[in-house]
């Protein structure tokens, strides 16, 4: 397929059950700023979602199914990985010396964990992200706990080892890739080092992080020598690469992301105004809004990612990505028995406009942890009406007053705007155009704006949501 665009710029996602990636071609006329996906492909992992070595191959199988004479013209390229998923690597060759921790991995599963959540707890301050038993500074910390890194103060060790992210990985290995490199500059983002420690605000590594992991006796060398802002070029690809699938010299390697954050590119772009949101109705509830201003709660998971300033708008101040997540969600109509045809026709008859009188809180188990964070939070699933739709009904109304809920606590915790003015959704939930409609309804009675129509919540399905997407779109920001 070609194009008369300025060049193809490719993104990469790598999830919990596959890798995908998008190729997009940016319309010449940066006014209009269309970004048409030409491309796409996904493979599902064959081992597991920890094998670094799959990621690499996955990432030539990918690259090796995308069209030559896009992979000529192509200007850039980022990636995308889950969140706190990260891998130490050998600083003068690469190579991996422990394998890939994932963003679920749990340190207090062990001894070792929790003497390094004991440190944590001395050092880090109330409520930091990165004391969350899954971050990727609770790993590494873990990590030395259980046999002592290799390292030098100087990092002339061969032996050295140093912390990458997953997307910090795959950047790595597109930019190193067949070349004879000594000594690796580890260069990683923003986002991904929000749950290492980094200081998102005054961006740097903080000192309570230099003294807890020098209380701990691991050298500062083992973190990401550069920390940049997503989207960010940061190097070219490898001779190597780009002669092994024919692409431009001059490609540009990306700072990339997490997950998360660039299914909000995805849906939002890269230059959303303040105030645009994304929930994401599957399994669980997840909700993002750019706020113009920081707020974090551990205690609710509630954390900021500082968003990159693409506009002038974001360069004036700062802008930031805050986000939240309930165990509430689709999820609960499978575990009730609604079939795919069955949500359809009943809510087809339900009007959304309409209160239910049944007063639930869906959860599939035992727990809550945001709007509240409530661990013995019981699932209220009754009284179960005679009528399914009424059923129905009463389930997807208190899923959307939990939205909205969550959308009122982040104000509350600093959010500016402290209601969001557009919400773009993703998920199984947003093809249910009835539940849009319900959503909007319910923001804006309880948020108390549907008196003024200028200033009215408006309820949107998001047209792409693919990380792939939203990293590829990354890719092509700053050209």
């Amino acid at each position: 397929m070609t194009s008369s665009s300025s060049g193809y710029f490719i993104g990469f996602d790598f999830g919990t059950s596959g890798a995908r990636i998008s190729v997009i071609n940016r319309n010449n006329d940066r006014a209009i700023e269309i970004d048409n996906e030409v491309h796409s492909d996904s493979i599902v992992w064959q081992k597991s979602c920890d094998d670094a070595d799959e990621w690499i191959n996955a990432m030539h199988l990918l690259l090796s199914r995308v069209p030559t004479e896009m992979l000529r013209d192509t200007k850039a390229i980022c990636a995308s990985g889950t969140s706190a998923s990260c891998v130490l690597v050998e600083k003068a060759t690469g190579k991996v010396s422990r394998k890939p921790r994932m963003y679920d991995y749990d340190v207090g599963n062990s001894s070792f964990g929790l003497n390094a959540m004991d440190r944590l707890g001395k050092y880090a301050p109330s409520r930091h992200t990165a004391k969350a038993r899954t971050s990727s500074l609770a790993k590494l910390i873990s990590w030395h706990e259980e046999e002592h890194l290799y390292e030098n103060d100087d990092g002339t060790n061969d032996n050295a080892e140093v912390l990458v992210h997953q997307a910090d990985f795959l950047a790595m290995h597109l930019m190193s890739h067949g070349t004879s490199r000594k000594n690796y500059e580890v260069v990683s983002d923003w986002h991904n080092c929000l749950k290492l420690g980094y200081d998102v605000r005054k961006l740097e590594w903080p000192s309570w992080l230099k003294t807890c992991l020098s209380e701990a006796g691991i050298s500062l060398n083992v973190l990401p020598s550069k920390v940049v802002s997503p989207g960010m070029p940061i190097g070219t690809i490898s001779p190597s690469l780009a002669s092994r699938y024919d692409i431009s010299k001059d490609a540009q390697i990306i700072a990339g992301t997490t997950d998360s954050n660039a299914a909000f590119f995805a849906a939002a772009g890269t230059c959303p105004t303040f105030g645009v949101a994304v929930t994401s109705l599957g399994s669980t509830l997840a909700m993002k809004v750019l706020s113009k201003s920081f707020c974090e709660d551990a205690d609710l998971g509630v954390y900021s990612h500082r968003f990159p300033a693409f506009t002038e708008e974001h360069e004036v101040g700062e802008a930031w990505l805050i986000g939240g997540a309930s165990n509430t969600g689709c999820g609960v109509l499978r575990q009730v028995g609604f079939s795919n045809d069955e949500l359809q026709y009943l809510s087809m008859e339900i009007d959304p406009t309409e209160v239910s009188p049944l007063e639930y809180y869906p959860l599939t188990k035992k727990g809550e942890r945001f709007p509240i964070a409530d661990s013995e939070k019981l699932p209220i699933l009754e009284p179960v009406p005679a009528s399914r739709k009424d059923f129905l009904h009463g389930i997807l109304q208190a899923i959307t007053n939990i939205e909205v809920k969550g959308f009122s606590v982040l104000g509350k915790l600093g959010a500016s705007p402290a209601l969001p003015t557009l919400v773009l959704t993703c998920g199984g939930g947003s093809n249910n155009d009835m539940w849009l409609q319900m959503r909007e309804n319910r923001l804006n009675i309880l948020t108390q704006r549907s008196e003024n129509a200028t200033e009215r919540v408006k309820v949107r399905k998001a047209e792409n949501t693919e990380a792939s997407y939203g990293a590829a779109i990354l890719a092509a920001a700053t050209f």
